[in-house]
């Protein structure tokens, strides 16, 4: 599990072929020496496994599952990635619980500067879209990120210079894809009205406004 606080913005070394799969090779700024084999790592939103470790970059295997469903694979040599290991018992929950497990992916559709303030605005998938309310939480390539606004298409977010500071948001541009993760609590009480709506029918928005998802 993961907090959408982004550690580092490490690079794309190298990819490889491994069976139906790929070798995903990143450089870092972390401390490679404290990694641990079989230990997760968020690359863009991603949760990875650690398959081999070196002074200042890992590996990690990519299923074509992953490759499907994420944006990983279009991504080459030399791409910056948002990166956070995995959150401890003892850690800050300074965003929100990000499990690394991407819903599908979404596009940049256009930036507003607002002084050193970004406004971002992405085009989304339905599949996304039905978790997402004003004042909840996305995660976007693994950045812990609060909605401002939806509309039919998508929804934008305030980005914060800090945040600009220290992840690939302050590089993107329209038309970029980006991995997209749902809030989990939103799918759980979801499941628990039995696809959305329970007897009264309460759709996510209704009980998202009257307070009981926050």
């Amino acid at each position: 599990m993961f907090t959408g606080i982004i550690q580092d913005v490490g690079r794309i070394r190298s990819w490889r072929a491994r069976g139906a799969g790929q070798v995903l090779a990143v450089d870092t700024g972390l401390d490679t020496g404290t990694f641990e084999l079989g230990e997760s790592v968020a690359v863009n939103g991603v949760c990875l496994t650690v398959a081999a470790v070196a002074p200042g970059r890992f590996e990690a295997d990519v299923s074509p599952e992953t490759r499907r469903r994420a944006n990983l694979g279009a991504l080459a040599v030399g791409a910056r990635v948002n990166l956070e290991r995995a959150l401890r018992p003892v850690d800050r929950l300074g965003g929100h619980f990000v499990l690394g497990h991407v819903d599908g992916t979404g596009t940049v559709r256009q930036r507003r500067p607002q002084g050193e303030f970004e406004e971002i605005t992405f085009d989304a998938p339905g599949a996304v879209r039905r978790y997402l309310v004003e004042k909840g939480s996305v995660a976007v390539d693994g950045v812990s990120l609060t909605v401002f606004a939806c509309d039919p298409d998508g929804f934008s977010v305030a980005v914060i210079p800090h945040t600009l500071g220290r992840t690939t948001l302050a590089g993107c541009r329209a038309g970029d894809g980006v991995n997209l993760e749902a809030d989990i609590l939103g799918k759980y009480v979801e499941k628990l009205l039995g696809g959305g709506r329970g007897a009264a029918g309460l759709s996510m928005e209704t009980l998202a406004r009257s307070g009981f998802l926050t």
